[in-house]
């Protein structure tokens, strides 16, 4: 066979596999929401470089946690659960410089601690208002004198 027909097949290949990832994700995606609603939430990895460190992705609220799942991963498995009685919620900012191109359009950043570490996530007004609900909604037992 001649090289331009294997390099026709790899290239074929190639895209077959792109059409199968993509797939993928949007299976993934609606298996996710079954199980609870979904929303766009974007993680700040690493905080070394002012805007820097975003990763895309999604949040799922799961009983005492808020779930974080990478938006181009196929795991089943959230990267990162935060749990309810250790997150505090101190503020909200626009994203700034590079962060704007980083984030999807019309988030705000919340700044919150969480174990006592800073942490911040992006997400839609819409969600940060859900987010704050969900955070002073605790169960019954739960310790109203928290921060």
């Amino acid at each position: 066979m001649p090289v331009w027909q294997w390099l026709l097949d790899l290239v074929g290949l190639g895209l077959l596999l792109a059409l199968l990832y993509g797939i993928s994700l949007i299976f993934r995606r609606r298996f996710l929401a079954r199980h609870g609603g979904t929303f766009e939430l974007s993680y700040r990895v690493r905080t070394d470089r002012p805007g820097r460190g975003w990763v895309l992705g999604i949040g799922r609220y799961s009983g005492q946690s808020l779930e974080w799942f990478r938006i181009f991963s196929l795991s089943p498995r959230p990267k990162r659960v935060w749990a309810r009685d250790l997150l505090e919620y101190n503020g909200r900012r626009a994203p700034a410089g590079p962060e704007e191109m980083s984030l999807y359009d019309g988030h705000v950043v919340a700044s919150c601690h969480y174990g006592g570490e800073p942490l911040e996530i992006a997400m839609s007004e819409a969600s940060l208002t859900g987010f704050q609900s969900w955070l002073e909604s605790g169960p019954p037992g739960t310790d109203w004198n928290r921060r």
